[in-house]
C-alpha cells in the first residue's frame, strides 16, 4: 500500500535553534504569569471587593472573552508589524496592567484591567503562533507545537502555586508585582524573537475561516470540547464511580499529556496530518466513552489515559492540518484562526457536556460526546481534502 502524502520519517531540518528556544522561554514566563492569576483574581474579587459569585465569574470570564473577540484584530497587527514587536509590546502591557492591579479598589476597575489582560493574551498567543510558523521547518511543525505547548502546561501547573505563595509572602501587592515581573521577563526574552516588520505588509483582512478549514476546524473544535468537558466535570464523574475526588485522575491526565508531548513529538510529523487528526479524534472519543461506561477506579483511569493520548495528538495534528490549508504569508491570520478555534472548543466544552448531562446524567453525556467525537472523523476526512485532489490509496 502506498503511503499517503506526508507519511514517513520527519526531515532532519534543525528545530532546536536559538529563536525557537527563545520562543519557548518567553512563552513560559508569560504563561506562568497567566497561571498565577488563576487563583488570585477570583479570590481577590470575592475577599477584597466583596463580589458575589456572578460578578466573580464575570471577572474571570472577561479575560477569555476579550481575548477571543480580539484574536482576528491581533492577527492583522502581527501581519502588519511582524510578530516580535507585538509580542514584546503585549508582554509589557501585561506587566503594566498587573502593576495597575495594586490600585484596583472596585469591581469596575478590576473588570477593565481584566479586559486589558485579555488584549495582551490575544496578541501574545497570535504572535507566538506566527513566530512558531517562522522558526519551525514546515515538515516539523507538529513536533514544534508539541514542545512549545509545554510552556502553557507548565505555566498552568506552576503558576497557581506561585501566585498563592506570593500572597502568603507579602499580600496581593507583592503578588501583582511579582507576576508583573514575569511579563517584563517575557518581553525581555521576546526581543530575541525573529519576525521584524515585513517590507510589504499584506493589504486587507484575511478571512478568519476560509472554506478549506471550515470542516476540519469544526472537527478540531469537537475534539477540544471533549477534553475541556472532561476537565470541567472530572470531579463529579469521579464521585459517581466511587472516587473521593478527581485529584489523581487529573494528575494522571496532565502527566500523560506532558510525557506524550515530549516522547511522541516526532510522531506528530511522521504521518499525514489527516490520518493523525483522525487518530486523535478516535482516541479522544474512545476515552470519553470509557469514562462514561466506567464503574470503578481502574476503568476510570483507563478512560483518562486514552483521552489524554488523544489530547497528545489532537492539537499538533490539527495545527499541521490547518496550517497546510491556510494561506502562506499571513502568519498572524493563521494564528488568529487557530486561536479562535482553541478558545471556542475550550469555552464550549463545559457547556456542551453540561447540557447533555442535564437530561440524561453525566455517564450518558460522556458516552454521547465520545460517540460524536468519533463521528466527526468523517467530517474531517470530507473537509480536509482540497477540491479536486485525489485521495491517497
Amino acid at each position: 500500500m502506498a503511503a499517503a502524502p506526508g507519511d514517513g520519517p520527519p526531515s532532519g531540518a534543525r528545530l532546536l535553534t536559538g529563536p525557537f528556544l527563545a520562543l519557548v522561554l518567553a512563552e513560559l514566563a508569560y504563561f506562568v504569569g497567566i497561571g498565577a492569576l488563576i487563583p488570585l483574581v477570583p479570590v481577590y474579587a470575592a475577599d477584597r471587593l466583596a463580589a458575589g459569585p456572578l460578578v466573580v465569574g464575570l471577572t474571570v470570564a472577561t479575560f477569555s472573552l476579550t481575548a477571543l473577540v480580539l484574536r482576528p484584530a491581533a492577527g492583522r497587527v502581527v501581519d502588519r508589524w511582524g510578530p516580535r514587536r507585538p509580542f514584546v509590546g503585549a508582554s509589557l502591557l501585561l506587566a503594566v496592567v498587573l502593576v495597575a492591579h495594586t490600585q484596583a479598589g472596585s469591581v469596575p476597575v478590576l473588570l477593565l484591567l481584566r479586559a486589558l489582560t485579555g488584549v495582551a493574551e490575544a496578541i501574545v498567543f497570535v504572535a507566538g503562533m506566527a513566530v512558531l510558523l517562522h522558526v519551525a521547518p514546515r515538515q516539523r511543525r507538529g513536533e514544534a507545537l508539541s514542545y512549545s505547548s509545554l510552556s502553557l502546561f507548565v505555566g498552568i501547573a506552576l503558576g497557581p502555586a506561585l501566585g498563592e505563595r506570593l500572597v502568603d509572602l507579602g499580600g496581593y501587592r507583592t503578588a501583582w508585582l511579582g507576576v508583573a515581573a514575569l511579563g517584563v521577563l517575557a518581553a525581555a526574552v521576546g526581543t530575541a524573537l525573529p519576525g521584524a516588520r515585513p517590507e510589504e505588509p499584506p493589504d486587507g483582512a484575511a478571512p478568519l475561516f476560509p472554506r478549506a478549514v471550515r470542516l476540519p476546524g469544526l472537527a478540531f473544535v469537537v475534539g477540544m470540547v471533549g477534553s475541556a468537558g472532561f476537565l470541567a466535570f472530572a470531579a463529579l464523574r469521579a464521585r459517581e464511580v466511587g472516587l473521593d475526588g478527581a485529584g489523581w485522575p487529573l494528575a494522571l491526565y496532565g502527566g500523560v499529556v506532558v510525557a506524550g508531548r515530549l516522547l511522541l513529538a516526532r510522531l506528530t510529523d511522521r504521518y499525514a496530518a489527516t490520518r493523525l487528526s483522525a487518530a486523535a479524534l478516535v482516541l479522544s472519543g474512545a476515552g470519553l466513552v470509557l469514562l462514561g461506561l466506567a464503574g470503578g477506579a481502574w476503568a476510570f483511569a483507563a478512560g483518562t489515559v486514552v483521552l489524554a493520548l488523544g489530547a497528545v495528538l489532537l492539537t499538533p495534528a490539527f495545527f499541521r492540518l490547518l496550517t497546510e490549508r491556510l494561506p502562506d504569508g499571513r502568519p498572524g491570520a493563521v494564528g488568529a484562526t487557530f486561536g479562535v478555534l482553541v478558545d471556542v472548543g475550550l469555552g464550549a466544552g463545559p457547556l456542551v457536556l453540561g447540557l447533555l448531562a442535564q437530561g440524561r446524567g453525566l455517564a450518558s453525556a460522556f458516552v454521547a460526546l465520545g460517540a460524536a467525537t468519533v463521528g466527526v472523523v468523517l467530517l474531517l476526512r470530507a473537509g480536509a481534502r482540497p477540491a479536486g485532489a485525489t485521495p491517497p490509496r
